[in-house]
Parts: C-alpha cells; structure tokens; sequence
C-alpha cells in the first residue's frame, strides 16, 4: 500500500511505525472473511482492509485538503467505523501479510479521540467507562449499588452490571518467600468483582499442582480497557501502576498469571506499549516475558515440568461447548491447549460452528455498541448450544458476563478442572 504521511509524521515513532504497518498491507482481503463485523453488515469499510485505508486517510489529512467541514466530517466517519471494531484481532490470525492491525488501530483510535467532536452523551459514557470499570476501589461499590437499582437504569447499562457474586474465601497475600513455585496470580480490575470464582478456583488449581498463588497488594486493571477507548494516557498510567505493584515480586516469581486472556494478552503487551518510557522500558519488558495465561502454567505443569503432578481425570465429566476468546485464540495465539486440559480431566468437548468469530463482548463494546454485541451474541449462543453441552466454558471474564444465558451456564475453564 502507497502511503503520504508528512515528514512531521514520519519523524515521530508512532507515525514511523505506523506507516510500515499501512504498507505491509497488500490489500487481499482474506481479512474480511473473518470479520465479524463484516460479516453482519457487509459493508467494506467494517472489514479490517476498510479500516486500514481509513486510517491511512486519517494520518495523511485526506489527501492534504482543507480543514474546514468536509475534514470534519471525514473524520467522524473514521470514527463510526474504528467504534465499530471489536478489536478481536481475528484478521491477524489469517493476514499473509503479518499485518499488525491491532497496534494499528491503536493509533488510528488515539488520533481520532484527539480530532473528534463526539456529542456529550458518547463523551460522558466513555469517560465513565475508562474512569469506573478499571477502578479497583469503586467499581465494586458502584456496582453492587447499580444491582440493587438495576430497574432504574439505561438498559444498555443495566444488562452490562455483573450480577451479584456467590461470597468466596480470600486468600491471604503472600509475603514470605517460598521454596514452591510461586506464581503472580493477577485479579484484574472487572474479575474480581463479576467472577471471584474464577480467582478461587485458580488458587485450588495452582496449590494443587505445588505452585503457590500469591497476590499482590496495589495490582488492578491492566489498562487494556482504556487502550480499547483510545485514552492512552490513562491505559499507561494503570500499566505504571501495575508494575510498580509487581516490582517487588518478580525476581521471586516464577510467572506472572492472568486467568482472563483478556488482561494477559495486555500484560504480554507491556514491553512494546512501554518501550518509550525509560523509567519502565526494562521493567515492562521483564514482566511481559513471565507473563502467561493460566492455561499454559496449566499445560506445563500437565507435562510434568519442574517435576509437578500430571492432573487426574476427576471422575464428573460433562459435556462443554468451549468458547475460546478472542484474546486467547487470536490475541495470544493460544489454541488447543484448553481443550487438552478439559479432555484430560474427563470432560466430553461438543462441536461449535464458528468458534473463530467473536461472541460481541470485546470489553466496553456491548455497552458502546449494542445492537451489534447483541447480533453476535445471539447468534454465538445458538451454535455453543446445538450440541447440548451441560455447561459453556470461556477464558475471559468479559465473554463469560456477555454469554450467560438461563438456559445454559457459563463458567471458566478452570472452574471444570477444580474440585468444589
């Protein structure tokens, strides 16, 4: 792709960089095959190769026009189409090109949140968003208010409230060091609210196996939802905050673990995202390398690494449809293990049509993008549950809040491989 950034641009290492990402694009299309939003609208310019030209227009000015009106408005079509992204990466997966688009759109959201007039509704939303749901200290207390008001509530925002948890023990930090394994096992900002489940069992699972767990006080959001609303500054300052939290930690660790792919696949990020920060470059880039999503400590420790126990079939299995989330399969690349470890437990794996494309949950996308999230949650639904499983397993706590559904429950993988 023949690109005509202004050496301004250019000379910046974002314009840089993005301009050898528009031009290791070669316009073939595969992407849109995969697309869930083109899929449901078929419309070129919610497809990714849309998209990319898009913000290729974006970054050049248009062609160097004017700035008056029609830039404006150009723009805010920019902004309809990047708003509609579900950011699921599925398109990477399948790019011949290795065309890194999430990164891309990155930057292609981060410019337009600072050329966009968005009308004050949108705006107010947003920063509610990027402000309440990474918050660690009142996202919970807000939260369990909105469930008792839950009826006086936008219905948008009132579907989006997780329901009020089953109570679950809390671990104890650990603090000591220990001649076990130990594993910086990260709660996230949204998980430890809707699914403390997931935590609790996470603990079971590791302390089974001869790995310790061990939180960390001062940890939160990973900053992958503010990333998401284009709010970079934000996003940083949670990562800052995060490694500041885990410093302490990680010479005694032996991984960082994030049970939502969601979170990893951020963390994993955090040496790239940082790369220009000299106070943090080497520490985010240490902490990316321990990073690991659960499933594959799990996977090591199933194999016998470091001399830990193999799981034993627990003797209770059921039939799962499995959701992997789009963080997992296409953000970290992470396929089939999960499967493994179900099948190893003893659960019976059901057939799902389509288990690439996402489930509409994508973070804030089903508060900001309804109708849309909606669609494709109906129809991830219908194919999780034509085989009739017992139960629908995920890895992110975004699909697994997006998908549960009455008549057939949802839980983390790892709930299924942990004795109550």
């Amino acid at each position: 792709m023949r690109t005509h950034l202004s050496k301004a641009r250019l000379a910046t290492a974002e314009g840089g960089r993005a301009n050898a990402m528009l031009r290791s694009c070669v316009h073939c299309g595969m992407c849109n095959a995969v697309c869930p939003t083109y899929q449901a609208l078929g419309d070129e310019l919610d497809g990714p190769r849309g998209r990319i030209y898009l913000i290729k227009g974006l970054l050049e000015d248009f062609g160097g026009g004017d700035s008056g009106e029609s830039v404006k408005e150009s723009v805010k079509v920019v902004q309809t189409h990047l708003d509609r992204c579900l950011t699921c990466r599925a398109c990477e997966t399948v790019c011949p090109s290795a065309v890194p688009y999430g990164e891309l759109l990155e930057i292609g959201r981060a410019e337009v949140e600072r050329r966009a007039q968005r009308g004050s509704w949108d705006r107010l939303l947003r920063w509610g968003l990027g402000w309440l749901v990474p918050n660690v200290r009142w996202f919970p207390r807000l939260a369990r208010l909105g469930q008792w008001f839950r009826w006086a509530l936008p219905r948008r925002l009132a579907a989006a409230l997780p329901k009020r948890p089953e109570p679950t023990a809390e671990p104890a930090v650990a603090e000591q060091p220990s001649t076990a394994p130990q594993a910086l096992l990260l709660r996230g900002c949204v998980q430890r609210e809707a699914t403390p489940a997931t935590h609790a069992a996470a603990i079971r699972y590791l302390n089974a196996r001869g790995v310790e767990a061990m939180e960390v006080a001062g940890e939160g959001c990973c900053g992958g939802l503010n990333l998401h609303l284009g709010q970079s500054e934000r996003a940083l300052a949670a990562m800052r905050r995060n490694l500041d939290a885990l410093r302490p930690h990680l010479a005694q660790a032996q991984w960082v673990v994030s049970t939502a792919s969601g979170c990893g696949v951020t963390v994993k990020d955090y040496g790239r995202l940082l790369a220009d920060d000299a106070a943090y470059a080497e520490l985010a880039t240490q902490v990316a390398a321990k990073t690991r999503d659960l499933s594959e400590v799990a996977l090591e420790l199933l194999e016998n690494r470091d001399g830990a126990p193999s799981a034993a079939p627990l003797g209770r299995g059921r039939k799962v449809a499995w959701h992997p989330s789009c963080t997992l399969q296409h953000g970290q690349r992470l396929t089939g293990i999960v499967e493994r470890l179900l099948a190893e437990a003893g659960h019976e794996l059901v057939p799902v049509k389509d288990a690439h494309l996402c489930c509409g949950s994508a973070g804030t996308y089903s508060v900001l993008q309804p109708e849309l999230a909606q669609r494709l949650r109906q129809d991830k639904l219908a194919n999780l549950t034509a085989g009739r499983p017992d139960v629908i397993a995920t890895a992110n706590v975004g699909c697994q809040m997006h998908l549960a559904s009455a008549a057939c429950p949802v839980v983390h993988w790892v709930e299924l491989l942990t004795p109550d």
